[in-house]
């Protein structure tokens, strides 16, 4: 007896059903909070510490040390974060209550982040510790149950393309409203730790009520999938993650490409405050790179079209070098600067949503040569690459902070001298441009899951009954 090998459909690859198109939004509407809450310490937390709180220096050194140290740790957490998602089977689905829990914890942490408790010696850092580590552990389970979701909602590439593209839309208005907002209006409510304290509350608050849509509205299909019986134990984590080579060539990549990314964008604010000169013009250039990285994402169909994933990666590299380029001669002129920007970043959101494209695929290559499906544990390695790029660019921040002479004694400075703002440009242009480059290279030279490939698999794991396509 021959079976029968069905042929993917050009013509209806990338449909979508009813339903396809109510998890799309409902899916993407999730992540409007959890951008604005993560955003916020990501891009502001550090300012909160080195311009607000009036820490001393050594305490400043002590806590931006922590914030690095902890980042690193908490990121090996995550794996074991997504085994504990991939064995969880409730009459709410799989990744359900992992992101409920996460969400409820991480919010409690995160308003000890930002409130002022009056201390000044090394009580400050330890306190900061304990509600950083917490707040990473909880988000982190929140941020492997959202994203690992993604995969169980469809296995047509178009129809991920189209989810995740309208996830990241959404990501990026919760991102860009918090870069654009969060400087004038702490300037307005005083600059204070209170005032600090209150839009960390409003963004909470904000987090926790878009999570309603896809707690409520997303329905998961879990029969495409066989079901998987045996519990996932660490031996078996281990060889996930290992075993997978895909997975680890594309982390690298993800990585790589994640310091350079977040070291332009947590530098920004210095740069235009002691470089540029005028700190009032950042939410100006925040709005644009919102609006570059926005618009990437609606176009991103119609420029990727008759175009392979390859192409479009290596397009949008040369985009973002020669932004960067751009901007060496930038810092005089804010037209160049916001026309520098606006390429720098439609460039990085292609490279984001097809990084995310990868990494999917990466879920059922691991199924197709390992045997068994993961999606937390395989995704678990998005958190990972977050935390570990954060956390070196964190420290690349913190150490240009104080190298620039931006942070010297209890308050920071007005403004810096020419050694100093030449530290800040390094950080802004020079290292980000390289780590991008980097990461480019890496997936150019190891990384292989093409869209032919991609069918191959899908088909293998169709007739050994482990998946079922849709019709």
């Amino acid at each position: 007896m021959t079976t029968s090998r069905k042929t993917p459909n050009a013509k209806s690859e990338g449909k979508m059903s009813a339903q396809d198109r109510r998890n799309m939004f409902f899916f993407g509407a999730g992540t409007l909070g959890r951008d604005m809450f993560y955003a916020f310490e990501a891009n502001a937390l550090i300012y909160y510490l080195s311009n607000i709180l009036n820490l001393p220096r050594e305490i400043f050194i002590a806590t931006s040390l922590v914030f690095t140290i902890l980042r690193v740790f908490d990121a090996l957490n995550d794996p074991l974060m997504g085994l504990i998602v991939d064995n969880i089977d409730s009459k709410h689905g799989k990744f359900k209550p992992p992101m409920l829990v996460g969400a409820l914890g991480a919010a409690a942490c995160y308003l000890i982040l930002f409130y002022d408790f009056g201390f000044r010696n090394f009580l400050f850092p330890l306190i900061f510790a304990i509600a950083y580590l917490g707040w990473d552990l909880f988000f982190g389970l929140n941020d492997i149950a959202y994203w690992s979701m993604l995969p169980s909602l469809s296995l047509d590439p178009k129809v991920r393309e189209k989810m995740g593209a309208c996830a990241r839309i959404f990501a990026n208005l919760g991102m860009f409203t918090i870069m654009i907002a969060w400087q004038p209006i702490t300037s307005a409510l005083g600059n204070t730790p209170q005032a600090w304290f209150t839009v960390a509350l409003t963004v909470t608050a904000l987090m926790l009520f878009f999570h309603l849509f896809p707690l409520l509205g997303v329905k998961e299909k879990p029969q495409l999938f066989q079901r998987q019986e045996e519990k996932t134990g660490l031996k078996d984590m281990w060889r996930i993650l290992t075993g997978n080579d895909q997975l680890l060539w594309t982390t690298l990549a993800m990585s790589l490409f994640t310091v350079g990314y977040v070291t332009t964008t947590t530098v920004s604010i210095y740069y235009m405050q002691y470089v540029f000169g005028d700190q009032d013009l950042y939410p100006v250039l925040a709005a644009v790179v919102g609006v570059a990285q926005i618009g990437a994402l609606l176009i991103f169909p119609a420029v990727s079209k008759g175009r392979t994933r390859r192409q479009m990666y290596q397009f949008s590299t040369i985009l973002v070098v020669i932004a960067y380029l751009i901007m060496v001669f930038a810092e005089t002129s804010l037209y160049v600067l916001l026309g520098a920007a606006l390429l720098l970043f439609v460039g990085e959101a292609f490279i984001q949503l097809l990084m995310l494209m990868f990494l999917e695929d990466t879920v059922e290559y691991g199924q197709w040569k390992l045997g068994s499906r993961n999606e937390s544990i395989t995704l678990s390695v998005q958190p990972l690459i977050n935390k570990i790029g954060g956390a070196l660019s964190m420290g690349i921040v913190s150490l240009a902070l104080v190298l620039s002479g931006i942070k010297q004694g209890a308050e920071a400075a007005q403004s810096i001298d020419a050694g100093g703002q030449m530290v800040i440009r390094l950080v802004f242009i020079g290292i980000p441009l390289v780590f991008i480059i980097a990461g480019y290279l890496v997936y150019h030279f190891k990384f292989k899951i093409n869209e032919e490939l991609y069918q191959k698999i899908l088909q293998d794991l169709e007739d050994r009954g482990q998946i079922r396509r849709e019709n």
